[in-house]
């Protein structure tokens, strides 16, 4: 399957740039190896796609929506859970079979390696309150700059300013996500699924995985 993401809807914010490449961050690795951090950084944003993904998965299977999160479409999703992404791996807060949890786990890799590449973004990443918290600043830095200095033009232009960057940032939150913050997880291999809890005592999870050569990379590493 393939994304047709943009085909279906025409935002311009649906545009695929660059289409994920099943060794891109493997290639990447080889190329780059000398760099301290890079493969802990290539698994945070692969590991930070399967944690969105996995939340939409379960969210399916609790008829909470019926599509994954788009530009053009914002479904309602569980907003009792919650993760965390980390190099090895990530945490799921709330409420979770974890049995349940087994399975939304594997579906949801497959299906991101499939080509189902908008189940990477999810709404409520903290992506994209750090996208509308920087545009924001830096909208009302600029209206600050460019109006006259009386209170009440700068009082409007602060709140057009935030109105302002209140309609831009879930589009550009999800581009943050899609193209800076995640990556499709062709290397991760799924090593366990532990049940524990937070620091307050309430129910999670944790998800843990290990960086593995995508199929395409070993057979050219053959070659």
């Amino acid at each position: 399957m393939t994304n047709t993401a943009s085909a279906q809807t025409g935002n311009f914010w649906d545009f695929d740039f660059a289409l994920p490449q099943p060794t891109q961050d493997a290639d990447l690795l080889r190329q780059l190896n000398f760099l301290p951090g890079l493969k802990e950084l290539l698994m945070l944003r692969q590991v930070h796609a399967l944690e969105h993904a996995t939340v939409w998965v379960l969210d399916e299977r609790q008829g909470v929506k019926n599509a994954p999160y788009s530009t053009t479409t914002r479904p309602l999703d569980n907003n009792s859970l919650g993760g965390l992404s980390t190099d090895e791996g990530f945490y799921l807060y709330g409420q979770v079979n974890t049995a349940d949890l087994r399975r939304a786990v594997p579906t949801a890799l497959g299906r991101l390696t499939r080509g189902e590449w908008d189940l990477a973004v999810h709404p409520r990443c903290g992506t994209n309150l750090s996208v509308g918290m920087f545009l924001t600043a830096g909208l009302a830095l600029g209206a600050h700059l460019l109006l006259p200095r009386s209170p009440i033009e700068q009082i409007i232009g602060l709140g057009i300013a935030a109105a302002t960057a209140t309609q831009l940032a879930p589009d550009l939150g999800a581009l943050a996500q899609r193209y800076l913050t995640t990556s499709i997880p062709f290397n991760l291999a799924i090593e366990d699924i532990i049940a524990t809890s937070d620091l307050w005592g309430r129910p999670s999870h944790f998800v843990q995985v290990r960086w593995k050569e995508s199929s395409s990379a070993s057979k050219l590493a053959q070659l």
